[in-house]
């Protein structure tokens, strides 16, 4: 599965050119922007599937840093403040990770 089969190429496109400065990523506009604040809690858990890089059951903060790329290839790395605060918006339970539910409930919200 990949995530163009859940989101339309265009407003994953129009998503990432929104955060393209160093340091402007926020993930509730790109959550918005990319159409996945409309998509079912399933829809969310398949997407969050396909971000676990390592299918740990976690995005870690070392996957984080590549969030971008996995929805475009040419996307840039997020920095380590974006990576971070993207952590602490998530991570409710306070693990150092981001679970499938932490994530779904941060998009959904």
């Amino acid at each position: 599965m990949s995530l163009t089969s859940i989101l339309a190429a265009d407003a994953i496109e129009n998503a990432i050119k929104d955060c393209q400065a160093p340091d402007s990523f926020n993930s509730k506009k790109f959550f918005q922007l990319s159409g996945l604040t409309k998509k079912s809690p399933q829809e969310v858990k398949d997407v969050f599937c396909i971000l676990d890089n390592d299918g740990s059951g976690f995005i870690e903060e070392e996957e984080l840093k590549f969030f971008l790329q996995r929805f475009s290839p040419g996307a840039r790395l997020l920095t380590d403040k974006e990576t971070k605060s993207f952590l602490s918006d998530a991570d409710d339970d306070s693990d150092g990770k981001i679970g499938a539910e932490e994530f779904q409930a941060m998009v959904l919200s």
